[in-house]
C-alpha cells in the first residue's frame, strides 16, 4: 500500500489518491488545454520543476489517466489524457469555479505568477477581432518587488498565437503597462478592465483600433464570468479543448 493511501474502499478516497500528488490537477488542466508535449506541460506549470513533472507524468500514466506515445519520424514522444482523464475535466474546473466565487480575491492576488498569466493570456486571444497581419502586443508588467516583466504576443493570420519572453524585434502595435496585480485582477474577474484603464492602473499605448478593442480580442479568463466565454469549459482560464489554429487561440 502506498504511503499516501487512505487505506479505505471509500470511493471518494481513492479518487483523493488520485487526484492530491501535488500539480496533478493543474497538469490535467494544462492537457486538457491542449498542451501535448513536456515543454508545453511545462510552461503551463512554471513552478514546477523538470525532474517532478517527469515523475508526475509518469505517476499519471500509471495510474492510467496519461497515455505516452512516440511522435513519428523524431526522438520526441507526447502525452494524451485518457477517456478517464477527460471526464475529470469538468469536475476540476468546477472546482476552480468554487475557489473563485469563494474565496477572498485578495489570496489569490497574493500568489501572482506573470509566467502563468501570460501563457494563459496566449490562449483567449479571438485571431477573427485583429486585423489581416502580423500584430504585435507588448506587456510591461510591474512586480511586487518593483522589478518588470515583459513580454510580447505575437499574432498572424491562420497561425497560433506566440508568447515571447525576449524582445522579438518586430514593430509593436500596443503597449500594455500595468502593475502586474492590476492586470491580473482584471483579467481574472476581481475587477474589469474598462475600470482598471479609466483610472489609469491599466494604460494602452499604440493603436487606437486595437486599444478600443480590447476586451473583444483578448477574451478574459472563463472564471471572470464574461457571456461571451460562457460556453468554455476552462481551467484557470484555459480551454479543455485544443487551441484552435485560425480564429481562436486558447
Amino acid at each position: 500500500m502506498a504511503s499516501h493511501s487512505y487505506n479505505l474502499f471509500c470511493p471518494t478516497a481513492m479518487a483523493a489518491e488520485l487526484l492530491e500528488p501535488r500539480w496533478t490537477m493543474l497538469i490535467l488542466c494544462e492537457m486538457g488545454s491542449g498542451s501535448t508535449q513536456f515543454a508545453d506541460i511545462q510552461r503551463g506549470v512554471p513552478g514546477m520543476s523538470p525532474s517532478l513533472l517527469a515523475r508526475r507524468l509518469r505517476e499519471m500514466e500509471a495510474s492510467g489517466l496519461l497515455a505516452r506515445e512516440e511522435i513519428p519520424g523524431t526522438r520526441k514522444s507526447r502525452y494524451r489524457l485518457t477517456p478517464a482523464a477527460q471526464e475529470l475535466l469538468p469536475i476540476i474546473n468546477d472546482l476552480g469555479t468554487w475557489a473563485h466565487r469563494n474565496l477572498d480575491s485578495r489570496v489569490a492576488l497574493d500568489r501572482l505568477d506573470d509566467k502563468m498569466l501570460m501563457w494563459n493570456v496566449r490562449r483567449k486571444i479571438i485571431r477573427a477581432t485583429l486585423p489581416a497581419r502580423r500584430t504585435v502586443v507588448e506587456f510591461m508588467l510591474r512586480r511586487e518587488d518593483g522589478s518588470e516583466a515583459k513580454y510580447w504576443l505575437i499574432m498572424r493570420p491562420g497561425e497560433e498565437t506566440d508568447l515571447c519572453s525576449v524582445d522579438p524585434k518586430f514593430d509593436v502595435d500596443l503597449y500594455i503597462v500595468a502593475s502586474l496585480r492590476d492586470f491580473t485582477a482584471a483579467w481574472m474577474g476581481h475587477s474589469r478592465f474598462e475600470a482598471e484603464i479609466d483610472a489609469g492602473r491599466i494604460k494602452l499605448i499604440g493603436d487606437a483600433a486595437l486599444a478600443q478593442g480590447l476586451t473583444r480580442w483578448m477574451v478574459r479568463s472563463c472564471f471572470a464570468g464574461d457571456a461571451a466565454d460562457s460556453a468554455d469549459a476552462a481551467c484557470a482560464g484555459r480551454d479543455f479543448r485544443a487551441p484552435a489554429r485560425l480564429a481562436r487561440s486558447g
